[in-house]
């Protein structure tokens, strides 16, 4: 039996997992979940999964799996843009760990499309996951993730990572241009990128920009039943952001929603509004209207993304 841990790093919360592969694929076992903020370093986050009870010791797993929030350098580091602190595991003795193998976070997202998970999606737009081609994967949280799987022409699939999330967003019209304003003003920065506005941080700028009330996200989320208006305007976001990618990565195959935020809030995906703004197209509305939409709520799917992922790696 292979013993595979496996971690999806978040800007906000670690999860770790403990994995076995056998004759029936993978399964999980034991789970630990950490604050990935408050680490201070990834030396820091192994010390406090450590003394958390890890699930598998991390020096005697077969392989670590690592979901990080950003791009992968050479496939051993990450200095993700939304946390303080980077990751380097170029000498993984020294850290107490034997096999490693990184990965984007949102790239394990699409590896978890080949696993169970997605047996609890909830359909928002019809059609068959995967039927046609490439799949894409975009969701929101601490920032907004995007990857791509893809067809490899061989029976299998590889996976298209993306840092999609800091290019600039696409706003239309003279009330989304005042939020453009309103968001570069409430932050200091030169640009609006998709992170700025498909996320928690997004979602609580919605709200303050239509309402005045500066809420955390977390309960900006909570009562978005009672605010319709903060509901329409970031369904309409996330929708926009989906088009745009399935229309860039030309994704028959499907779109699965995921990340934190979504998860929560599954009302952002199946809010009339999401529906209305992804078929928007002058160009490409027959195709739009073909691609099947998945909303993944599973907030462990990450962790069986990197499993696979680890697994593959070892050969299985």
């Amino acid at each position: 039996m292979t013993t595979i841990l496996a971690a999806d790093i978040g800007a906000t919360n670690a999860r770790f997992a403990a994995f076995e592969h056998g004759p029936g694929g993978l399964a999980m076992g034991p789970a630990v979940w950490l604050d990935s903020a408050g680490a201070g370093s990834f030396a820091g986050l192994l010390e406090a999964l450590r003394g958390a009870g890890a699930p598998v010791d991390p020096g005697r797993a077969d392989v670590v799996a690592l979901a990080v929030p950003g791009p992968v350098r050479g496939g051993v580091a990450c200095d993700p843009p939304n946390l303080s602190w980077g990751i380097d595991v170029s000498d993984p003795g020294a850290l107490g760990l034997g096999r490693v193998v990184l990965l984007n976070d949102f790239e394990a997202q699409a590896w978890a499309c080949l696993t169970g998970v997605m047996a609890d999606a909830l359909p928002v737009l019809d059609g068959a996951l995967g039927a046609q081609g490439p799949l894409a994967v975009l969701g929101p949280g601490t920032g907004m993730g995007q990857a791509a799987l893809l067809p490899d022409g061989r029976g299998g699939h590889v996976v298209l990572a993306s840092e999609g999330g800091h290019a600039l967003f696409p706003f239309q019209g003279q009330e989304e241009f005042a939020f453009q304003r309103f968001l570069l003003a409430r932050t200091g920065r030169t640009q609006v990128v998709g992170d700025m506005v498909v996320s928690g941080s997004g979602l609580a700028a919605v709200h303050a920009f239509l309402s005045g009330e500066d809420l955390a996200p977390a309960r900006v989320g909570a009562g978005l039943a009672g605010h319709p208006r903060t509901l329409r305007w970031a369904a309409r976001f996330l929708g926009r952001a989906c088009r745009n990618h399935v229309l860039q990565t030309a994704a028959r195959g499907g779109l699965v929603v995921c990340g934190g935020v979504a998860a929560h809030n599954p009302a952002l995906a199946t809010d009339p509004a999401f529906a209305a703004e992804f078929l928007a197209s002058d160009t490409h509305a027959e195709l739009l209207a073909a691609v099947p939409v998945r909303l993944n709520a599973r907030q462990d799917s990450g962790l069986w993304g990197a499993a696979l992922f680890g697994a593959r790696a070892l050969g299985l």
